[in-house]
């Protein structure tokens, strides 16, 4: 059973560039704590990501009640989670990075990249944003299991925003428009989702502020060498420079480099500091107000967008089931995370409207665009692969990262997978984390108010699967799985298909285990629960990072 693009074209409005460019003014320089106004007439064009929007929604965090949008917005995103009850877990952690490789340029079929597979891949934080919410309670105590809440009163918890370190792969159209930030080289961005709605009396921010950031509004800043903002980093002042890649100032990376990723909290905000071990490269970025970074000011009967220049920091002092974000469809804090489900291939796009008009899908498997073949770009728009394809969320569970063209030693025609080790924390980050957990936000996305083929109730359960099905109402081809390996650099995680010299894949699909059922703050501050996610929490950690 397939679904015309009638049927959601209204969700899935898209303007060519993706963008949502809006002419209000960069204001002066940052002043303490006090609010600062998006000015008109302007001298800057306004820029940021929204995430009901085509530009948006590939980077930004999966929330739970998908009534705020009235549609499908996000993605699909399984999981690795880490858990430790070590004080400063939360706050401060170094992985170790492998970035994955490409095959030839060269388009054959069955050849696959890192742009069709993933957007972006990231690695997780639960932040401070007295702004966001639950927007019932303004304070947060920054590094601290305080804020850990009831599950049964969410309404009491503190505001909370979510950080994605997030890496881009090569090769295909280009910020900010597509996502890549260079032909052939990897870049990487400091991503903060806040959420503006007080679920108590169901009001969002102020229309202003709606139609200037969205709901969901975005902090966002690529890291650099110099380890200073290029632009405003906070969704009110943001500009087109905010999300435009500058080879000159941004931290650039190989395929197949091996990166130190180092997390801790600063005086001025949580800090992100990438080493590049192959080329002797550095970057960073700290989440000031120095950098441009604020909070968008919770004034939901105003007539004004306000930014509140502000330093994020991170929100617990330990990672566990409860140091949840409250208002996320995932339960995590500390996490990897690959962003999947957006990449469908088309043969013919229409340019003017950024919609696919001829077919979708692989070869051997073509079918007539559909209502998700949204923000499409043709191979001439590549920086490198000339593919042509769309980025919108593939809601048909049937693009490429649905097909059998995950890492599995074929690096001929596939990718190298994504590696990367447990994190460890502790003053020298010599400390494992001792619990992990799998999980994918499928239910979430499988949701039958907003998916017309598959029939998950959310309230129940049921209906709800691992493989999720597609338009054409049968089960979808592959859906990637984590596993281990051992290298000369102790236990790495890996995300693909069957890979040689995998350890252990964790039973495949299995491995993300059974339903698991949140507690979420309802209208009146009453608790409602959700599947949202699959879920398997190990007592152990399989795959500990190597100390040094």
């Amino acid at each position: 059973m397939r679904f015309t693009r009638s049927k959601v074209s209204i969700a899935f409005s898209f303007v060519a560039l993706a963008a949502i460019v809006t002419a209000f003014a960069v204001s002066g320089a940052l002043k303490g704590a006090t609010p600062t106004k998006a000015a008109s007439p302007a001298s800057s064009t306004h820029y940021s990501l929204n995430c009901a929007s085509n530009n948006g929604q590939n980077f930004c965090t999966e929330v739970s009640d998908p009534s705020v949008f009235g549609y499908y917005v996000g993605h699909d995103e399984p999981s690795t989670l880490f858990y430790s009850n070590v004080p400063g877990s939360g706050n401060q952690m170094r992985y170790t990075l492998w970035l994955p490789k490409d095959p030839s340029s060269t388009v054959v079929p069955g050849r696959s990249y890192n742009f069709e597979l993933h957007p972006a891949f990231w690695f997780g934080m639960a932040l401070c944003d007295t702004q966001s919410y639950p927007e019932v309670d303004q304070n947060c105590t920054p590094d601290s299991d305080s804020n850990i809440s009831d599950p049964s009163h969410t309404y009491r918890h503190h505001g909370t925003a979510f950080m994605e370190m997030q890496f881009y792969p090569p090769g295909w159209v280009e910020w900010p428009a597509g996502n890549s930030c260079d032909p052939t080289k990897w870049c990487a961005a400091l991503n903060i989702d806040s959420f503006q709605e007080n679920p108590v009396t169901g009001q969002f921010n102020n229309s202003a502020c709606q139609s200037l950031v969205g709901i969901e509004p975005v902090n966002f800043a690529f890291i650099t060498k110099s380890g200073k903002s290029q632009a405003p980093a906070n969704p009110v002042q943001s500009t087109l420079a905010t999300y435009t890649p500058n080879p000159s100032k941004d931290l650039f990376m190989n395929s197949g480099d091996e990166i130190t990723i180092t997390m801790h909290d600063t005086a001025n905000g949580l800090q992100i500091v990438l080493n590049d071990q192959t080329t002797g490269q550095s970057g960073s970025m700290t989440a000031s107000a120095a950098n441009g970074f604020g909070q968008v000011q919770w004034d939901p009967t105003g007539s004004t967008c306000n930014n509140i220049p502000y330093n994020f920091h991170p929100m617990y002092s330990t990672s566990s089931e409860m140091t949840r974000v409250t208002w996320a469809a995932h339960s995590y804090n500390i996490a990897f995370s690959d962003e999947i489900g957006h990449f469908q291939a088309c043969s013919k796009v229409d340019p003017s409207t950024g919609t696919c008009v001829g077919k979708e899908g692989t070869q051997g498997d073509l079918e007539p665009a559909d209502g998700d073949d949204v923000g499409c770009f043709p191979a001439s728009d590549s920086s490198l692969v000339q593919v042509s394809g769309c980025l919108g969320t593939n809601i048909g569970f049937d693009g490429s990262s649905y097909q059998n063209l995950w890492p599995d030693g074929n690096y001929n025609m596939h990718p190298t997978p994504v590696r990367y080790t447990s994190p460890l924390t502790g003053s020298n980050y010599n400390v494992e984390y001792s619990r992990m957990a799998f999980e994918a936000d499928l239910p979430r996305i499988e949701d039958n108010g907003f998916s017309p083929y598959n029939n998950c109730d959310r309230n129940t359960g049921a209906g709800c699967t691992l493989i999720p099905i597609t338009d054409d109402g049968d089960a979808a081809v592959f859906y990637p799985f984590f596993s281990d390996t051992m290298t000369s650099a102790g236990c790495v995680w890996q995300i693909g298909n069957h890979i040689p010299g995998s350890m252990s894949d964790f039973h495949q699909n299995q491995q993300y285990g059974t339903l698991l059922n949140l507690t979420y703050t309802g209208t009146g501050g009453h608790p409602v629960t959700k599947y949202d996610d699959f879920r398997q929490v190990l007592s152990y950690n399989p795959c500990p990072a190597q100390k040094e």
